[in-house]
């Protein structure tokens, strides 16, 4: 039995007169085969390692068409670099993402989301969706900090 999210894709393909090819079938099956969150540098790589045919401006094409679809949320990461993760009946939620390491923490606040829906009700302003992220260092960078810092004042 076909997935739900195949069906999705081939339906958005059909609806915007796109073709549906191997390559676009072969990246869909990788990305929602992969956990968490991925670049499109990182899909690239899991899809080229199935088949080396398929260059990198098709990924981040057919990463373009899940998004618009709504297989794939995009998250900016702490680099500027664009992440991706599986979107298509996820339950919502927001990032915490260390700007030293990198790890990126998922959590979802249901005060967070009642403060977002009395301010968007507030402004009579009809939100279509939103991204929360939180910039910071995480706990074990915080430590391995606080390891060399007293290591540099022990050595002195």
């Amino acid at each position: 039995m076909e997935r739900e999210e195949i069906k999705v894709f081939h339906e958005h393909l059909k609806r915007e007169r796109l073709k549906r090819t191997t390559q676009r079938d072969l990246i869909l099956d990788v990305f929602l085969n992969t956990e968490g969150h991925v670049s499109s540098e990182d899909l690239y790589s899991l899809v080229k390692a199935r088949d080396p045919s398929v260059g990198f401006t098709t990924v981040y094409r057919t990463l373009k068409i899940l998004k618009e679809c709504g297989l794939a949320r995009e998250t900016e990461f702490h680099d500027g670099r664009m992440l991706y993760e599986n979107d298509y009946k996820h339950t919502h939620h927001d990032h915490l993402i260390c700007t030293q390491c990198g790890a990126l923490i998922e959590f979802y606040n249901e005060q967070i989301e009642r403060l977002q829906d009395e301010i968007t009700r507030h402004y009579r302003f009809k939100p279509a969706h939103h991204s929360h992220r939180i910039f910071g260092i995480c706990a074990d960078c915080q430590k391995a900090e606080k390891a060399a810092e007293k290591a540099r004042v022990s050595s002195r």
